[in-house]
């Protein structure tokens, strides 16, 4: 038997473009998972997470360590201990889904803290009318910027 690639942590800054898209595609998947498999709402999993840097890190790390709890050669008591923190990461998510304003059906940039606060840009809502296609598009302007 194959003994199953060592598990690393994902470092988004530094993934080049054939690398960023495969852990992109990977990575929504696995979130599409998550999110049906757990009965997530739109206020721990919103349709557009990953145009969220702080969600898009968060997943990135859950789904390191869910794979690393159910590794074959993991002892038998790590699902349970990936189940526990799994409770903290959604009191994050939660957070983090509130603070950017981010909805099921609309979407907005996190708020950047600006220095100093009078430069602000107003931040406005974008309608989410094809979730599919807006994540396509996002990973394909990704990827673009990487090349």
């Amino acid at each position: 038997m194959n003994d199953p690639a060592p598990l690393m942590p994902l470092n988004w800054i530094t993934l080049n473009a054939e690398d960023a898209e495969h852990a992109w595609l990977e990575l929504n998947a696995w979130v599409t998972w998550l999110r049906t498999t757990y009965g997530l709402s739109a206020a721990i999993v919103p349709p557009a997470w990953h145009r969220h840097p702080e969600l898009v890190w968060e997943f990135s790390a859950l789904h390191t360590y869910w794979q690393a709890a159910f590794h074959p050669h993991q002892d038998a008591t790590a699902p349970l201990r990936w189940h526990e923190d799994f409770v903290q990461a959604r009191l994050r998510l939660q957070h983090w889904v509130a603070a950017s304003g981010t909805k099921l059906t609309r979407d907005r940039p996190t708020p950047d803290a600006v220095w100093p606060p009078d430069t602000a840009v107003p931040i406005k809502d974008i309608a989410i009318s094809h979730r599919d296609q807006d994540f396509v598009d996002f990973v394909n302007d990704d990827i673009t910027a990487r090349s």
